[in-house]
């Protein structure tokens, strides 16, 4: 899945490659437990959170992707060592690469900021 054309998050998981969904799953209760469910959309055809958006997170082809913003990337640079990433996108190429203690730092540190967009 690139772009999804899914209306809902719940539609959008309804895509998803069966193996991914788990941390996909648990990359999104921290999002809700950060944003809230109500902060939660589909935008550019992926799970969103607030305007801007300040977090976004996609299935690609041959990766998992999360979108978060440059400044709160920086605040974490040591933990990212290692990490495909570029100034707003961390690459994963298996789910279980995917830190969900250094997410929800990521997540923590982005609402503390007040980050309004990745």
């Amino acid at each position: 899945m690139v772009q999804s054309r899914a209306a809902t998050v719940d539609d959008w998981f309804a895509e998803v490659d069966p193996k991914r969904e788990p941390v996909l799953r648990a990359v999104r209760a921290l999002a809700r437990k950060h944003f809230g469910a109500e902060a939660e959309r589909m935008n550019y055809g992926m799970p969103a959170y607030t305007e801007g958006p300040a977090f976004a997170f996609n299935s690609q082809k041959q990766y998992i992707s999360l979108y978060v913003s440059p400044t709160v990337n920086a605040l974490h640079a040591e933990a990212l060592k290692g990490v495909d990433a570029g100034k707003s996108c961390l690459r994963f190429r298996r789910p279980e690469q995917i830190d969900l203690d250094l997410v929800d730092r990521l997540l923590a540190d982005t609402v503390r900021l007040g980050v309004t967009s990745c």
